[in-house]
């Protein structure tokens, strides 16, 4: 099944940009970024930025600018059957060297698991030296690190 990414969380004042390998099936079900109601990434951005939780997709995306945050995957799309990253087949990266353009502010680039990190290394060849972080994934697959020990490495995105 061929898989696309959505469009990037951004703003031209965005500092840091977090990126996933590409959305799961319950994410591009529900077209939200980490749709999954077991992904932990929304409860972290929440917890990290001390504001309460909320379900609302449009909170959820206003956190992240108010915070100068851009997210988005770094594949545009794939061959993928399921969720699981191991799966990715047939990929294509986004187009990061206009993405950086459009965002001269971004200094970090986090990752959000292995898998992205090995992806964006893979194919994507910077110009310009950027900050990259490699945090553990917030999916529920990822269940090698307890919940608050992956909270703790994520809570470097606050000084960023």
């Amino acid at each position: 099944m061929k898989s696309y990414s959505f469009s990037p969380i951004s703003s031209p004042d965005s500092k840091v940009l977090i990126l996933g390998t590409m959305p799961g099936t319950k994410s591009l079900e529900l077209n939200q970024y980490y749709g999954h109601s077991q992904n932990n990434f929304w409860k972290f951005m929440f917890t990290i930025f001390k504001e309460e939780f909320s379900t609302d997709y449009e909170t959820k995306k206003a956190l992240l600018l108010k915070n100068k945050i851009a997210l988005w995957d770094v594949l545009q799309y794939c061959d993928r059957v399921g969720s699981l990253d191991s799966a990715i087949k047939n990929e294509i990266a986004n187009d990061f060297e206009t993405f950086l353009k459009q965002h001269p502010n971004i200094h970090t680039i986090a990752f959000n698991g292995q898998k992205a990190a090995a992806f964006f290394k893979k194919y994507v060849h910077l110009k310009k030296d950027y900050t990259l972080i490699t945090l553990p994934s917030t999916s529920p697959a990822n269940a090698s690190k307890a919940f608050q020990s992956k909270l703790d490495e994520w809570k470097v995105i606050a000084s960023l």
